[in-house]
């Protein structure tokens, strides 16, 4: 399913009606080059959790965790690290299909940390100014979500 969307507020619309269907232990995979939309996503998914606060990109932090909303929401950022182990060392792997929803952003870097089900949402800039948001299912994602 692909989408267009105009602007940041279209953007953060589709992260919102996304958060909807959202249960414990999903995974959503944020696909696309800087700029492309994946924090204002993650903002939209956030706010349709119900989370109110700050929901700012965990570039430097790794994992952002906000516990407030309807389910736990767990938002990596996994662009600064160098591989896998860094993650497992940490124990941040743990999160992965844990007890709330993850976002992950630049999954590519780790690939082996990700489970077989999972919404893979990928975000292009557009040369308009817009932004093509694609929604591809992997694994079981379709079924468990009817």
């Amino acid at each position: 399913m692909t989408h267009t969307a105009q602007t940041r507020e279209d953007t953060q619309l589709l992260g919102r009606q996304l958060a909807a269907s959202l249960k414990r232990g999903d995974v959503v995979l944020l696909t696309g080059d800087m700029g492309a939309g994946k924090s204002e996503f993650s903002r939209g998914i956030a706010r349709g959790l119900g989370i109110e606060g700050a929901v700012p990109s965990p570039s430097f932090t790794i994992l952002n965790v906000y516990e407030e909303g309807r389910i736990p929401l767990f938002h990596f950022d996994w662009y600064r690290i160098g591989d896998e182990s860094e993650l497992t060392d940490m124990g941040l792997d743990e999160y992965i299909g844990g007890d709330g929803a993850a976002l992950i952003e630049w999954h590519e870097r780790a690939p082996y940390l990700l489970p077989e089900t999972a919404l893979e949402v990928v975000l292009e800039s557009q040369d308009d100014g817009s932004r093509r948001i694609t929604y591809i299912p992997h694994g079981n994602w379709e079924e468990n979500h009817k």
